[in-house]
């Protein structure tokens, strides 16, 4: 798997569903680029079993990232279509209704692929026609990108994986606070508590207030 981490997250544009069901052409992440930051996550498929609960978990949170200045944006290999007709549906038929962040339509594959989260590739038979190989859907990459449009933090859990936002959230919260004030953030560290300096007398400072 490609590492993003500290490289310029891939530029793409695509139909994607905003506000919870307006279809719009051209879809980018560059329109938050020195604006805010950007949760950018991938989930295999409209119309399943875990998705609905992650897509619905990140808009609970919502107020959440709001506050911290973090645009949510999802995406999976669905059209555009597919997706409206997804936000549409009651969340007691399986649906998604009431989730507002955008959802991009990757039909073509070339998002997952880009961002290296495709569950499988594109390859050649004996006829030496192009076909794809393996399961035409995303894992549940998710990637953390600052202002600046670096990847800052990704994972990718396999599909029957859930991912957990409070975790999500509390990456932003360290990251920012890093940003903010140039120290470093220790193993489970949370919002509110200390934090350390990137020297061997602040890693000492820090073990000896944790004892």
């Amino acid at each position: 798997m490609s590492v993003l981490v500290g490289k310029n997250a891939p530029v793409f544009k695509a139909n994607a569903v905003v506000n919870g069901g307006e279809i719009v052409e051209g879809f980018s992440l560059d329109q938050y680029k020195g604006k805010k930051y950007v949760v950018f996550f991938f989930y295999p498929a409209d119309f399943t079993f875990v998705c609905p609960t992650e897509l619905l978990a990140f808009q609970d949170k919502m107020a959440e990232f709001e506050s911290r200045n973090v645009a949510v944006v999802g995406a999976s290999v669905d059209s555009a279509n597919c997706h409206w007709k997804w936000l549409q549906t009651p969340q007691n038929e399986g649906g998604i209704q009431g989730v507002k962040y955008p959802l991009v339509a990757d039909q073509s594959l070339m998002i997952s692929t880009a961002y290296d989260v495709l569950a499988g590739n594109f390859d050649y038979n004996e006829q030496g026609e192009d076909v794809f190989v393996g399961t035409p859907q995303a894992y549940r990459g998710l990637f953390l990108i600052d202002k600046d449009g670096i990847v800052r933090h990704q994972i990718v859990n396999d599909m029957p994986l859930g991912r957990s936002v409070d975790e999500v959230l509390r990456l932003v919260d360290a990251l920012q606070f890093t940003e903010q004030y140039g120290e470093v953030c220790p193993a489970n560290w949370k919002k509110g508590e200390k934090a350390m300096k990137a020297t061997h007398e602040g890693v000492s400072d820090y073990l000896a207030h944790r004892k």
